[in-house]
């Protein structure tokens, strides 16, 4: 029996992440956390029998309380409860689906630990990739890649040697606005860019894959995962998401990982890696799929990501300002308080704002947080 406790259960990973539980007899939910949503939370624990629960809020949690009230579970919140759940002493696994730089400390906890990570919070290694990555080796603990790319990337370098890794080809769809000019971009509602072609996720995780910043997010982390060079990676837009993500070698093979656009595949891959389960989901038809196309970004069009290759290759705080400046500029455009295209131009603004810290400790990387986000409040009144 496999016991994990997962950091936020009520969003879209944790759900997933909960279904393959469901059908596995030999894995088991020992804790969870969340944020607000107490009705759903209500019904996972009642579910699942998990002995350790974290609401993000008090208040959440007396709500809950009072719900499970005929339950033997503890219940705590905030910051505390998730280091509490990160460090559950009868879990084996954590996974972090929690969204923003608030699953730092958790997952740091959680390896010093011993606790297999099974990452689906790519901020984590954005901001502190410096950090985490050495404490995972010294501990000798295993960071298993919950993102459907970087799942990829790592099915595609196992049994290789990665000391023979010449570049990776990190996939994108392209989003909803793919193909689409600056022009057009200048009228694009929130409708539309929740609007996603292949993929059904979050709304911040949506809305970030519509100006590529999602996908300069995912490449500061692959950065760090699979410990290569910036100029290693290169980006590529594959519109059918069937090729999740590829690895070419100083031979000029390439090994990529193909299915189509669930989920749950890269979870479960991370839950029982090396093993394969069966799973019951649609499989590729290249009869019916016809042709894979491909295509490079428009950085131009889409300046996110050329900011993101900017932070990563200064390093040190930028990539912590670059994230929490693009978590507030996707908080307004949701609001209808700002619109698509000043998402970058905010995060620009915020980058040539701050001073950089080389090798930001975890108290400074928050700090470069705080900053970022007053900055912001100062313009927007927010």
């Amino acid at each position: 029996m496999k016991k994990i406790a997962i950091l936020g259960s009520t969003g879209s990973i944790g759900t997933q992440t909960l279904e393959i539980v469901r059908k596995e007899s030999d894995l088991q939910v020992v804790a969870l956390a969340a944020g607000a949503n107490v009705e759903l939370m209500e019904k996972q624990v009642r579910e699942f029998r998990p002995s350790l629960v974290a609401m993000w809020t008090e208040e959440a949690a007396s709500d809950l309380r009072v719900r499970l009230g005929d339950l033997p579970v503890r219940i705590t919140y905030g910051m505390d409860g998730l280091l509490e759940v990160a460090v559950c002493e009868e879990s084996e696994v954590l996974v972090t689906a929690i969204v923003g730089m608030i699953g730092i400390r958790p997952t740091i906890a959680a390896i010093e630990h011993g606790k297999t990570i099974a990452l689906a919070n790519k901020e984590t290694l954005v901001t502190a990739g410096h950090i985490i990555m050495p404490l995972a080796a010294k501990k000798n603990v295993s960071i298993l890649p919950v993102d459907s790319e970087h799942s990829a990337i790592f099915q595609s370098m196992h049994g290789e040697n990665r000391a023979r890794v010449e570049k990776i080809l990190l996939t994108a769809s392209g989003g909803p606005f793919r193909g689409k000019t600056r022009e057009e971009l200048a009228s694009m509602t929130v409708e539309d860019a929740l609007n996603h072609p292949n993929w059904s996720m979050g709304k911040k995780v949506t809305i970030d894959s519509a100006s590529l910043v999602n996908k300069g997010l995912e490449v500061m982390e692959a950065k760090w995962l699979f410990d290569v060079e910036l100029e290693q990676i290169q980006v590529v837009v594959h519109p059918q998401s069937i090729i999740h993500s590829a690895v070419q070698y100083a031979d000029g093979g390439i090994m990529a990982q193909l299915g189509m656009p669930d989920m749950k595949l890269p979870i479960q891959y991370a839950l029982f890696y090396p093993d394969r389960r069966p799973m019951d989901t649609e499989r590729v038809d290249f009869f019916r799929l016809r042709q894979l196309t491909f295509e490079e970004p428009d950085t131009d069009t889409f300046r996110g990501l050329w900011l993101a290759f900017q932070a990563a290759r200064r390093g040190g705080s930028l990539p912590t300002v670059f994230n929490a400046a693009n978590e507030k500029a996707v908080a307004l455009f949701l609001q209808k308080k700002i619109s698509f295209l000043q998402i970058p131009e905010l995060i620009e603004a915020s980058m040539e704002h701050h001073r950089t810290i080389d090798a930001p400790t975890v108290e400074q990387i928050l700090e470069a947080e705080a900053e970022t986000y007053e900055y912001i409040k100062q313009k927007f009144g927010e």
